[in-house]
């Protein structure tokens, strides 16, 4: 009988140790994670509006693709959404939106898309500078040759960044 409960009690031993080594792995990185997240976001909204100040709100608006926005002190606003392209989640974008309510930039903040066809969408500038000056989410598409669903993906990230922007617009602006 001890022969069959000593086995048992070994492996649970074990899973026990693994679990407490891997919520005390978690514990220790936590910080360092969004250290570096806020971080990337920084530096991406600095690629779309140069050097700047800008406060991150602590409101999604109740779309759970937003990731982050952020507010610069002229009135520019820099939205992090997550879309799916071909891949789930695959296109992490931050969409710049100037004073006057138009995309005035695009910068990838990650990009899950397959290399070669899918981060197309990403190299293309063409692409990205078709939604420029866009103030509404009807921007036609123009997509690229064997990337359709990551321009899909990228025309419904877009499109969220500026509905949220535009139902929500006096809220952003006034933080």
């Amino acid at each position: 009988m001890r022969e069959n409960i000593l086995p048992s009690i070994v492996l649970t031993i074990i899973c026990v140790v693994a679990s407490l080594l891997l919520v005390f792995a978690h514990e220790l990185t936590k910080g360092n994670i969004e250290e570096q997240r806020q971080i990337r976001f920084n530096k991406s909204v600095q690629a779309i509006f140069g050097e700047t100040d800008s406060k991150l709100l602590d409101n999604n608006f109740g779309e759970e693709s937003v990731q982050a926005i952020a507010v610069t002190t002229d009135g520019r606003t820099a939205i992090q959404v997550t879309a799916d392209g071909y891949s789930k989640g695959g296109i992490n974008i931050l969409v710049g939106i100037d004073e006057s309510g138009a995309i005035s930039g695009i910068e990838f903040v990650s990009l899950g898309e397959t290399p070669g066809l899918g981060s197309k969408v990403r190299d293309n500038a063409d692409f990205r500078e078709q939604f420029y000056g866009a103030t509404e989410t009807d921007v036609p598409l123009d997509t690229i040759s064997g990337a359709t669903f990551s321009s899909k993906g990228m025309k419904s990230a877009v499109d969220t960044a500026m509905r949220v922007y535009t139902e929500n617009k006096e809220m952003i602006l006034n933080g």
